[in-house]
């Protein structure tokens, strides 16, 4: 482990490790598009916090975040990122469609480095927070990327990688990860399932551009509004077997009955 002043870390680490129940990998790596030598490792995990940090007067202990590199500074390859979240925030989080908060759910048994009964069930619970709404995030997400990508926005227009500008003519990460994000929603809203890995096909056009296989900006351009352009008809026009909203009653559910178990078995409450 690296010296405390060469990393990064928020939150308390003995709270999120006592009550883990799931952490996967939810980088590169697990999309199936890592490129060797450059991509740093991003795990995410889930945690139940204990009964004074919900009910009593402790106060919430909602995320831990540990990363190899300092503050301020870019990952890179060799890198861990870690972010774990309390189940209630990860629950609020994955409720809304945030793209990656979903990857949990579906990483495969590879990805997955720690797994309890009740992250068991949690992966279990996986259909019931695809919605309409969380394929429409999809949507957000990716045209935040395009907009880092094309310097609108933030950041006076400097690039955040201006190595790949330089090489590429463009920033082919965050086109690539605009890609991404495009197919998995789309896939989202047509079969109601994330594939981890991403299914072969996709998967290679997607290291294409992030690899600078596709020579332009606009080409690239051109290749992601082609896929955004099908998600976005799937969800105006109504052609996505997905329901509008997660089935929040189903998750509530879930979700107290896990805290009240948890705290039964390890608090003695």
């Amino acid at each position: 482990m690296t010296d405390a002043f060469d990393r990064t870390e928020h939150g308390d680490p003995a709270i999120a490790r006592a009550g883990e129940i799931l952490r996967t990998e939810v980088g590169s790596g697990l999309h199936g598009i890592a490129v060797a030598g450059t991509d740093d490792h991003d795990e995410m995990g889930v945690f139940i916090e204990p009964p004074e940090c919900v009910i009593g007067m402790a106060g919430p202990m909602d995320h831990y975040v540990w990363r190899t590199q300092p503050e301020g500074h870019r990952s890179g390859h060799g890198d861990t990122d870690l972010v774990m979240y309390s189940l209630r925030k990860y629950l609020r989080l994955a409720c809304a469609g945030n793209p990656t908060v979903l990857l949990p759910l579906f990483a495969p048994t590879e990805s997955v480095y720690a797994l309890t009964e009740f992250g068991t069930e949690l992966r279990e619970l996986a259909e019931a927070f695809l919605s309409q709404r969380a394929a429409r995030r999809f949507v957000g997400y990716l045209d935040g990327q395009l907009d880092r990508m094309l310097g609108r926005g933030g950041q006076n227009g400097v690039p955040n990688r201006p190595e790949l500008v330089e090489r590429y003519g463009y920033d082919v990460k965050y086109a690539s990860h605009a890609l991404r994000l495009a197919y998995q929603g789309l896939e989202l809203a047509e079969h109601a399932r994330l594939t981890l890995p991403m299914p072969e096909a996709e998967r290679e056009h997607v290291r294409r551009v992030k690899t600078g296989g596709v020579a332009t900006v606009d080409e690239a351009l051109d290749q992601i509004r082609a896929v955004r352009g099908r998600l976005a008809d799937r969800l105006d026009a109504g052609g996505t077997v997905l329901p509008a909203e997660p089935d929040l009653e189903r998750i509530s559910a879930w979700s107290i009955d896990a805290h009240r178990r948890h705290w039964q078995r390890h608090h003695g409450f």
